[in-house]
């Protein structure tokens, strides 16, 4: 007879406080909920006609916008299996700078459907099987989908018109104007290798007031404020970027000193002032027109700048300073004193103008007999409000950051859902054609493509129109050639469905693999977990916050 030993139920593993959640139930649906919770969240924000997000944060600032990135990274997402989708989305922004959306709600849909197999019986492995290979599936179908590509003699017509849908998908009605700011903008900075294109090099400038029409690009920089002295306007000058101060050397410790009568309280300072206006003189005899100052010019210093001639900008941000020594081919200098001929920049011209009542300083280099490059364009943004602002600036980084992505892989694909209805046909098809229980799972990842359609319609068109729009999506997409049709987002078209080929509605391949690659992994690793141990908390308890009416009886 065997020895029945008393199974103890409160082994002490971890330090007291901690969460422990197992089980189907507990972590897996659990999961599945938030991550759900949170693909609603941005889900209405997709395409042309998504809704913007208001979001306050932490430290009161306030967002009005639809850009699913930066709803994702004000807002602070804590469930771990979320995370594991912010994660996600964020990897799609850094590589690709767009379709952050397309993996937050493709990532959603995947375990949205897994969920209804989990429930009939199914094991989470058994699942994930299913959607790697439906996953691989769909990225070699993906593959020949590429109906288009960026020409090779970039023109600005050209680089306009492939940026327009990423762009329209951020600011719906404006995408024309903005589209041709950045081709403009991009074609200024162009090296001579498209493919070292630098995201960096298109600069945004944004100016209260006005209209969007009232925008322009300007080759060079502009910035938001005049410069220090009297000299507002300067041609082709040598420039001098300093970051130290531009004053008298302060000592590190205090001394005090005895002055019996005024002469030696006028000859006190005379010996800095002497060595100050030797400085400056020698620093304009190098032939410099233009100071960059990094950090404080003191009034003395400025007293000789403005005697001799020098025009003097102050800009305190060491990220504009760094970039204003490539555009002028500078080298920052952290001591006062003449620069060397190869320390010195060139700048074609320094002037002040006038921008909506705005006096900003901008420094520009013309193009040059040899048809060099200035290494900096930047786009000025008009409009009526900061929120609207910030906005189109959010819409022109996408911009270009999709064309860096066009520029590495000039491959287009079908946009308006077109790509992913396409996809889902033929992955659906794959999953007919398999024999094992995984055949359930890659069928449902096709179901779940359908969710890229099925909100642009439902977004723009509405439930029930949304619904037809994507019953006739289907039909012309079992008709030959029907692969390029997508969603008619204006509802002009019969049946809301059009060739998105035709209508110039295009997206990046490049952009469109990655979301579908990160998606899936994404969901992949929500549905492999099968507990959840969350440590305690670090810090004491909460002090406790005084009640609003503690004074009223």
């Amino acid at each position: 007879m065997s020895l029945k030993v008393p199974k103890a139920n409160n082994v002490q593993l971890f330090k007291e406080g901690y969460k422990h959640l197992s089980g189907l139930e507990d972590a897996v649906l659990r999961n599945i909920q938030a991550v759900a919770e949170l693909s609603d969240l941005v889900r209405t924000s997709f395409g042309p006609n998504g809704r913007n997000k208001l979001i306050v944060n932490h430290l009161g600032k306030l967002f009005v916008t639809s850009d699913a990135a930066t709803i994702i990274r004000e807002l602070e997402v804590v469930h771990p299996a979320a995370k594991l989708l912010v994660m996600a989305s964020e990897a799609q922004e850094a590589e690709m700078g767009d379709a952050t959306n397309l993996v937050l709600i493709l990532a959603g849909e995947l375990l949205k459907v897994a969920e209804n197999l989990l429930v009939m019986g199914l094991h989470p492995s058994e699942v994930t099987v299913g959607y790697e290979l439906a996953g691989k599936k769909a990225l070699e179908e993906l593959e020949t989908l590429s109906t288009s590509s960026l020409p090779s003699p970039l023109t600005q017509t050209d680089l306009t018109a492939a940026l327009k849908p990423a762009i329209a998908s951020k600011q719906y009605g404006s995408e024309d104007i903005l589209a041709s700011l950045v081709a403009e903008a991009a074609l200024i900075v162009m090296p001579p290798n498209p493919k070292n294109f630098n995201v960096d090099n298109v600069r945004v400038v944004k100016i209260m007031g006005g209209s969007l029409a009232g925008s322009k690009v300007v080759r060079g920089m502009v910035f938001n404020r005049e410069p220090e002295g009297s000299i507002k306007r300067v041609t082709k000058a040598k420039v001098a970027v300093f970051t130290s101060g531009l004053d008298i050397a302060q000592t590190e410790t205090k001394g005090t000193v005895l002055l019996h009568n005024a002469q030696e309280m006028l000859n006190f300072t005379s010996g800095e002032e002497k060595h100050m206006e030797k400085v400056f003189k020698e620093i304009a005899d190098s032939g410099v027109k233009v100071i960059i100052a990094g950090s404080t010019v003191g009034e003395l210093a400025m007293h000789f700048l403005d005697r001799l001639g020098i025009a003097v900008l102050k800009v305190l941000s060491k990220f504009d300073l760094r970039r204003l020594c490539r555009v002028v081919n500078a080298t920052p200098l952290a001591r006062m004193g003449p620069p060397t001929p190869e320390e010195a920049g060139f700048v074609d011209v320094f002037e002040v103008t006038e921008i909506g009542g705005d006096r900003v300083t901008v420094l520009r280099q013309e193009q040059g007999n040899e048809g060099e490059k200035t290494r900096t364009a930047t786009i000025v943004l008009r409009g009526a409000t900061q929120n609207a602002l910030d906005d189109l600036e959010r819409a022109v980084d996408d911009g270009v950051s999709v064309l860096k992505s066009l520029l590495k892989d000039p491959r287009l694909v079908p946009g308006a859902g077109a790509t992913e209805l396409e996809l889902a046909r033929r992955v659906e098809a794959y999953g007919a054609s398999l024999t094992s229980l995984s055949q359930h799972a890659v069928k449902r990842y096709a179901a779940a493509l359908e969710v890229v359609p099925r909100t642009l319609a439902e977004n723009a068109l509405g439930g029930a129109e949304g619904n037809e729009a994507l019953s006739a999506l289907w039909v012309r997409h079992q008709q030959p050639g029907g692969a390029t049709f997508g969603v008619d987002i204006d509802g002009e078209s019969e049946g809301g469905v059009l060739d998105a080929q035709v209508a110039g509605i295009v997206d990046s391949l490049a952009a469109k693999s990655w979301a579908i690659r990160l998606a899936t992994e994404a969901a992949i690793s929500v549905l492999s977990v099968d507990s959840i141990i969350m440590a305690k908390p670090a810090g004491g308890p909460k002090i406790p916050q005084q009640s609003g009416n503690w004074d009223e009886d």
